[in-house]
């Protein structure tokens, strides 16, 4: 087990009780659908029902709690695709804080929504996710605020680890995981905590075709500058800082990444709502495509999948029920 594992798995542990009273405890739930479908024992990490309908409420939460009260009142500036600028709002918010958002200007209209419904400031820059993040930390230096990386950030891999802790806590003998990757955030601390609880679960990083950054810079053994196209699965689309401290924690903790595209996350994405009732986004729809398309791996283990978020505009909902079928994997 890498030094670096465990030192991430131990600061997760410590922000799960220092995170504990402003987050939900999410559920863990066994489809039957799933479970019957292929063969295996198929839990659902529900963090679509987490305040802000997604995980990073863990993270944003955490490391705002490791801040002074000076260097949170006088507020942070952050980058997002949605979902960490709903959390940070949020956090900011809960904490007595301010903060500021930028996002790329094809964001989501659901999850600007969703920004501004928790008080934040929403400021539009750039097409790809990593030149929004290089502008917030121009923006932050420039004006004496405390930047907030959605991803970048040890306490923020940290409290998206807490999500670990819960897992292993709820289902002790695990198998295998499937979670979304995009800048690695999430990954990197449950995966951290799931290799700590036992080396031989296996951890499946799950991308779209369309924006695997990730994938290919691991493949690479460097982080690559690449464009992405237009994915359902805008909540890990994009590219990575140059530097981000995930990328040698994913190289540690993933066993295999598994590319879908944009068919076969439609289709996961349906068939998850009209078997478990909950709206998904596509990020989510990404990890559970990734499980479909390793049935074969998975026959009679326990699989936890990571619902990681369920913020979706109407506009990619009608889109999705109205898609094709999906293709071979």
């Amino acid at each position: 087990m890498s030094e670096i594992i465990e030192i991430t798995a131990t600061r997760a542990r410590q922000a799960a009780e220092r995170i504990c009273d402003f987050i939900i405890h999410t559920p863990l739930r066994r489809s039957e659908a799933f479970s019957a479908n292929l063969a295996a024992n198929v839990f659902f990490k529900l963090e679509n029902l987490q305040t802000t309908g997604s995980f990073k409420l863990r993270g944003a939460t955490n490391r705002l709690l490791t801040l002074s009260d000076e260097e949170r009142s006088t507020g942070c500036v952050t980058a997002s695709t949605g979902n960490h600028g709903a959390a940070v709002a949020c956090a900011t918010k809960k904490l007595g804080a301010s903060g500021i958002v930028f996002v790329p200007e094809q964001t989501s209209s659901a999850k600007v929504d969703a920004i501004r419904s928790y008080g934040g400031d929403v400021r539009f820059f750039g097409t790809d996710g990593v030149d929004t993040e290089q502008h917030a930390r121009e923006y932050a230096q420039e004006n004496e605020l405390f930047y907030l990386s959605p991803y970048n950030d040890e306490e923020v891999v940290a409290g998206q680890g807490s999500c670990g802790i819960e897992i292993v806590e709820q289902l002790p003998a695990i198998d295998a995981a499937f979670i979304a990757v995009g800048g690695g955030g999430l990954i990197a601390g449950v995966g951290s905590v799931l290799k700590t609880h036992n080396p031989d679960i296996r951890i499946f990083a799950c991308q779209p075709r369309a924006s695997a950054v990730m994938a290919h810079s691991i493949e690479a053994g460097r982080i690559l500058q690449l464009e992405s196209e237009p994915t359902l699965s805008d909540g890990t689309a994009g590219g990575i800082e140059a530097d981000t401290m995930t990328f040698p924690l994913t190289q540690a903790v993933v066993d295999e990444f598994v590319l879908v595209d944009e068919q076969q996350i439609g289709a996961a994405m349906r068939q998850y709502m009209d078997s478990e009732g909950h709206t998904i986004e596509g990020a989510a729809g990404v990890a559970i495509a990734g499980m479909i398309c390793r049935k074969d791996e998975i026959r009679d283990k326990n699989v936890v999948v990571i619902i990681c978020g369920g913020n979706i505009s109407q506009d990619t909902l009608t889109r999705v029920r109205n898609m094709g079928t999906d293709s071979e994997c």
